[in-house]
C-alpha cells in the first residue's frame, strides 16, 4: 500500500522551483509514495512528473486568499486523507494545526524569515512593522513546536527553529545538476549579463539597470515586478535601452538565458531578510559556468570561500556593479576560469543531490 503525501500551498505557483521541481519531484521518484500537490491558481487539475496536482481555484485579494483560499485548501487536504502533509505558506498554519488534531503527520516548510521580511515592508510605518513582526514571531514560535518536522532553507533560520523544535532540518535551494548544467563554448556566448528572479527594489533591480547603462552592456532581465508599479520606474531609467525584458519565464527559458550569457547578477540589498539568505539563482549561475557578481555580504564570502567564482560589490552602488561587469567582460580568460570554478563547486558541494538525501531521511523517519 502506498504512503500518501500531500503538499499544500495557497500562494506559490504550481511549478514553484523549491516545491514542485525539487521537493515533490524528488519524492515522486520513491516507488511506494503517492505524491499530491494542492495549489490555488485556477489552472485546473493535472498529473505531471508523477505528481497529482489539485487546483482549488484562485480568488482575488489578499484577504480572500488568507481566509477563503486557505479553507479551500483545507477541504481538499481532508478529502485526500493523506498520511503526511507538507505545507509551504505561513497562512496555512491554522489549517495545518487542524490536520494535526486529526492525527496526521505534518511538516512545516519555512521558506523565509517572515519576521524580518515584515520589518522590510515599505508600505507599513515603523511602529506597525515592529508590532506585526513581534506578534508573528511569537505565533510562529508557539505553533512550530507542534509540527512533526520543520524544514528551513538556511542555517540562520534553522538556528532559530532548532531551539524550538529539535526536528528542524536545513534543506537548501541548491540547483538540480541535470537541469541547468551546460557546456556552451565561451566564445559562443553573448557579451551580456543576466538577472533572473523576482524584480523588487530590495533585490537591486534599479541599481542593475543603472549599471548596465553605465557599462553599455545588454541585460537579460527575467521575472515579475513586485510591486507592478516598479516596472514603470525601471523603464524610465536611461539604462533600460540595454534591457531585454522577458517577464516571467519557465525553466527551459531559464536554461536558454544561462547558456548564452557571460555574467549572473545577485545584488540584493543588505536587508535583514537577505543578509543570511541563500539565493538559489547564485548557484544556478555557477552551475551554468558563468561568473557571479554578488552583494558583498559576510555570509556570501564565508559560503563561497575558496570557490574563486564571484566578484563582490556594494549592491547600492551602480558604478561599482558596472566596474565589475566591465572587468569580467574585458577579460575572457578570467571570466571563463571563474565560471569553471563555480561549476566545479556546485558539482562538488552546492547541489540538490545532497539536499535530496536530507529530505528522504525526514520522510523515512515519519513513515
Amino acid at each position: 500500500m502506498k504512503i500518501k503525501i500531500t503538499h499544500l500551498t495557497s500562494a506559490h505557483p504550481r511549478y514553484d522551483t523549491r516545491i514542485f521541481v525539487k521537493i515533490c519531484s524528488s519524492l515522486a521518484k520513491i516507488e511506494n509514495y503517492e505524491v499530491n500537490l494542492v495549489v490555488a491558481d485556477s489552472l485546473g487539475d493535472e498529473f505531471k512528473n508523477g505528481i497529482h496536482i489539485y487546483d482549488v481555484g484562485k480568488l482575488s485579494g489578499r484577504i480572500n486568499r488568507m481566509f477563503k483560499t486557505t479553507q479551500n485548501v483545507f477541504q481538499k487536504a481532508k478529502e485526500l486523507n493523506s498520511d503526511i502533509y507538507h505545507f509551504h505558506d505561513p497562512e496555512l498554519i491554522p489549517i495545518a494545526l487542524k490536520l494535526k488534531k486529526f492525527g496526521k503527520k505534518v511538516i512545516f516548510d519555512i521558506h523565509e524569515d517572515v519576521p524580518n521580511q515584515i520589518l522590510a515592508k515599505p508600505y507599513l510605518n515603523k511602529f506597525s512593522k515592529y508590532i506585526l513582526s513581534k506578534v508573528y514571531a511569537i505565533f510562529e514560535d508557539v505553533t512550530a513546536k507542534r509540527f512533526d518536522f520543520l524544514v528551513t532553507p538556511t542555517s540562520y533560520i534553522n538556528e532559530r527553529f532548532i531551539k524550538i523544535n529539535p526536528n528542524s532540518v536545513e534543506i537548501r535551494n541548491y540547483p538540480i545538476l541535470d537541469e541547468l548544467i551546460n557546456d556552451t563554448p565561451w566564445n559562443q556566448r553573448d557579451r551580456s549579463v543576466c538577472h533572473i528572479g523576482s524584480l523588487a527594489q530590495t533585490r537591486g533591480v534599479l541599481e542593475i539597470v543603472k549599471a548596465v547603462g553605465l557599462s553599455e552592456v545588454k541585460l537579460e532581465l527575467a521575472g515579475n515586478f513586485r510591486p507592478l508599479s516598479l516596472e514603470n520606474d525601471v523603464k524610465a531609467l536611461d539604462g533600460y535601452k540595454y534591457v531585454n525584458f522577458h517577464g516571467f519565464i519557465d525553466r527551459i527559458q531559464v536554461q536558454n538565458i544561462l547558456a548564452n550569457t557571460k555574467i549572473g547578477l545577485v545584488t540584493l540589498h543588505p536587508t535583514d531578510s537577505y543578509l543570511d539568505a541563500v539565493p538559489v539563482k547564485m548557484f544556478e549561475y555557477m552551475v551554468s559556468s558563468i561568473p557571479v557578481i554578488a552583494s558583498d555580504f559576510p555570509f556570501y564570502r564565508e559560503l563561497l570561500a575558496g570557490c574563486d567564482c564571484v566578484l563582490f560589490v556594494d549592491p547600492l552602488n551602480p558604478n561599482e556593479i558596472a566596474d565589475a561587469i566591465t572587468t569580467l567582460l574585458n577579460d575572457d580568460t578570467l571570466a571563463k576560469k571563474m565560471g569553471e570554478n563555480g561549476k566545479k563547486s556546485v558539482l562538488q558541494e552546492f547541489n540538490w543531490d545532497i539536499e535530496e538525501k536530507k529530505l528522504y531521511r525526514i520522510y523515512e523517519s515519519l513513515v
